[in-house]
């Protein structure tokens, strides 16, 4: 295969995996999928992690068959920004977490309360603590720092571009939902504290 065409093949598959992974999560589809499901919406979000996951992993596989000689490696002193840089995205998953309820990502607890309303979040109202104090999509920034922490080849740094794009547009589509479930707390919110870097928190220490 010529080396321009599986760039094509990759980067194709990463979009669509991106672009329809979004979709089937976007208020669209998913209000348009509780009208047709009505009781049956309770199991949507498993079978969007289902779903996820089944079409990721062959596109992982191919991504790494693929990959071929880096053209950039963490070696030397920027060894120890590599690992600074993978400690930080771990601390962001870790920490983020702590405001989401796991059973409701996974899909369990829609499926035990027989309904999928409400956020990820372990609370009903809107509240802001912890890392969301700094930046408002902790997942989203450690995802985008966890791809690039890795030896670069021409392949992987096509790839992880489309992901990274993907991860701010996701930043933004988030956004709509959070104002949309909860108004202008949520807008005020957003006017104090940043959306991936921490612009505004790092001002206010300087």
């Amino acid at each position: 295969m010529e080396m321009p065409v599986k760039y094509f093949y990759v980067v194709l598959g990463w979009i669509l995996w991106c672009t329809f992974h979004s979709t089937l999560i976007s208020i669209t589809v998913t209000e348009y999928m509780k009208r047709k499901l009505e009781d049956g919406f309770r199991f949507y979000r498993l079978f969007y992690n289902g779903v996820s996951v089944a079409t990721l992993i062959p596109l992982i596989y191919y991504s790494r068959m693929i990959r071929e000689a880096s053209v950039f490696c963490w070696e030397g002193p920027l060894a120890i920004i590599r690992v600074l840089l993978f400690a930080v995205s771990i601390y962001l998953f870790v920490v983020g977490g702590r405001h989401y309820s796991w059973a409701q990502f996974s899909g369990i607890a829609q499926i035990r309360a027989g309904r999928a309303d409400g956020s990820l979040c372990e609370c009903d109202s809107f509240v802001v603590s912890g890392i969301h104090r700094i930046i408002r999509h902790p997942w989203y920034l450690g995802g985008m720092m966890i791809v690039w922490v890795e030896n670069q080849s021409v392949s992987t740094i096509l790839i992880n571009t489309v992901i990274s794009i993907y991860f701010i547009v996701g930043s933004i589509l988030e956004d709509r939902k959070l104002v949309r479930e909860f108004g202008d707390n949520y807008r005020q919110y957003q006017q104090t504290v940043s959306m991936l870097f921490p612009w505004r928190w790092l001002k206010a220490k300087i």
